[in-house]
């Protein structure tokens, strides 16, 4: 079975739960005391889609503001980033749109983007509504979903739409998706001069 390693980052406001759905993710665990991450921060997972194994490679960046910076390093040569915004505060779905202009202009041009609303366990206190995060995707031919960390809800199915998305590498099996294939030139026939 092929492995092919796929770097994904998480991109978004601090608090939104990125590293919270990265360790439910990888670890199948919550800590609703985690820390705030300072810089970045990599873990990975390999799980298996169809014929292959994918690795995760998973960059959670930090949200503060002082990090942003930082960003285009974790996001250069990604083949997917999660863009996550809290259900419950609005700013910070008006800043994913931020990330997908920066993504936009500057991350690679076959990334994959997908929408997390994190924290839908809290739909007593949203102040983003499904709909208008599910149109915005939409809009720009991202995946969208409605998480939650804590409840371990579309975690999973969030990476699997991932995988799904990503092109194969039966798409293009001359190259394999990354290198390229060599081949032996015809031999010419030998002339003889008489």
């Amino acid at each position: 079975m092929a492995l092919r390693e796929l770097k994904v980052c998480l991109l978004g406001d601090t608090g939104v739960g990125k590293s919270s759905i990265v360790w439910r993710f990888v670890e199948d665990s919550f800590d609703p005391n985690i820390n705030p991450t300072i810089g970045a921060s990599f873990m990975t997972k390999t799980v298996q889609y169809q014929n292959e194994l994918h690795k995760f490679l998973i960059w959670d960046t930090a949200g503060q503001e002082r990090f942003r910076a930082l960003a285009p390093m974790y996001y250069r040569g990604s083949a997917a980033a999660i863009i996550v915004y809290d259900i419950t505060k609005e700013e910070t779905f008006s800043t994913l749109k931020n990330w997908v202009r920066e993504l936009r202009q500057h991350g690679p041009p076959s990334i994959v983007v997908a929408i997390a609303g994190n924290k839908c366990d809290l739909t007593d206190v949203r102040e983003v509504m499904e709909r208008d995060a599910k149109d915005y995707a939409d809009s720009i031919h991202a995946i969208f979903v409605e998480t939650s960390a804590k409840n371990a809800i579309n975690i999973n199915e969030l990476f699997i739409e991932i995988s799904r998305r990503i092109p194969s590498t039966d798409a293009n099996p001359a190259t394999g998706g990354k290198g390229f294939k060599l081949r032996r030139q015809p031999s010419e026939p030998k002339r003889s001069c008489c």
